[in-house]
């Protein structure tokens, strides 16, 4: 609505898009992705896929029930914000090989490290240039917290606040293995990132129960945060490509 002339009322600025722009970010082997889709038919088919994929060793006895698990887990998040959802499964052994000559990372019978990766893009009032000060108020937000390690991140895509957060939770005898209560510890890396693109930030978050091997998650992280882009990097590519051709033309 358009206030009439001498009107008081305050122009609102205009609403953000419904959907975000683009990102692009490249995830490790490793990471399995949730069947998020749009319909319930796209979901149970891609949860099915998804299955077989995680537990290649299975068969019909685990991929039956397990399918329907998952497109139900995908379901809850649709209306989430979260566009991205992996786990990550990662071999504990400290062989390269098995004895069967297979690559180890791949055999998880000597134990399993796992975690929980998300993208979610979350609107914020922001100008396409203002990526620094959308940032600044994120670390400024952030650091309330005492017990919260934030940090300011420049990446190749611009800039980004990370924040680490570890919790200890008591579990209860009945959901634990040895019928006694057991204190659990998390840890959770999160990185906000402003779009240069649009009034959006993408919050990469990772989450593990894994804490023992948290410092080659966090280099996980690093190395995902290094691909994000907000061109596609096809189109960056080719433009290199042909900039090289035009330098080699005037050479």
């Amino acid at each position: 609505m358009t206030p009439s002339s001498g009107s008081t009322a305050p122009v609102l600025p205009p609403a953000p898009p419904a959907e975000p722009p683009p990102i692009w970010f490249l995830s490790p082997e490793g990471f399995f992705a949730l069947p998020l889709a749009a319909t319930p038919e796209e979901r149970a088919q891609r949860a099915d896929s998804f299955v077989r994929e995680l537990y290649s060793r299975g068969d019909e006895a685990i991929w039956g029930p397990a399918s329907p698990y998952y497109a139900a887990m995908a379901e809850l998040m649709a209306g989430s914000g979260v566009s991205y959802c992996a786990m990550g499964l990662f071999s504990t052994s400290d062989d390269e090989r098995t004895p069967e000559g297979d690559v180890a990372r791949h055999d998880l019978s000597d134990g399993a490290a796992q975690c929980g990766f998300t993208l979610a893009a979350i609107p914020t009032d922001q100008a396409d240039a203002d990526t620094d000060v959308v940032a600044q108020g994120i670390l400024a937000i952030l650091s309330r917290d005492p017990y919260d390690d934030v940090r300011w991140l420049d990446l190749p895509c611009g800039p980004a606040v990370s924040c680490v957060t570890w919790r200890e939770h008591r579990l209860a005898p009945d959901v634990t293995a040895s019928g006694e209560a057991t204190d659990l510890v998390t840890a959770q890396l999160q990185v906000h990132v402003p779009f240069p693109t649009g009034p959006f930030t993408a919050v990469f978050t990772l989450f593990t129960a894994s804490t023992d091997y948290w410092t080659q998650f966090c280099d996980l992280m690093e190395a995902i945060l290094q691909t994000v882009s907000f061109t596609d990097p096809a189109e960056d590519a080719d433009a290199d490509s042909d900039s090289e051709g035009q330098l080699e033309e005037q050479s």
